[in-house]
């Protein structure tokens, strides 16, 4: 797993984080069953405040990528396990790439585009 910070990105590192996590998930890159690196480890690596580690993988427990097992650590969930079949992860996947694709041509700002998709997802 490798993940890298932008500083001069106007999102914050948390949400690099979530994001990046994300598409690993959705291209293979992390699997079902794979083990992250503890929240202090991964703090470490990037130079960032274990919190910011910590708000990015609670999101994406809350999302259903993620599962923390206590001091096991925190896991890839399988999307069955998530009641999502391998080709709704793939469609709603390539979805949200052809989206973040226009997003960008619009010179839309990433936050906006965020608050795009929650209120049409109504949260």
């Amino acid at each position: 797993m490798t993940l890298r910070l932008d500083a001069a990105s106007p999102e914050p590192p948390f949400a690099q984080l979530r994001a990046q996590v994300t598409a690993q998930i959705g291209d293979g890159t992390l699997r079902p069953g794979d083990r992250l690196p503890t929240v202090r480890a991964l703090a470490d690596e990037l130079g960032i405040a274990p919190n910011t580690v910590a708000r990015a993988y609670r999101e994406l427990e809350a999302d259903g990528l993620l599962v923390g097992r206590g001091r096991a650590g925190t896991f890839v969930t399988d999307p069955v396990a998530r009641g999502e079949s391998d080709d709704d992860h793939t469609a709603a996947e390539q979805a949200a790439a052809t989206y973040a694709d226009t997003v960008r041509s619009l010179g839309l700002d990433p936050r906006e585009a965020l608050a795009v998709v929650r209120r049409a997802l109504g949260v």
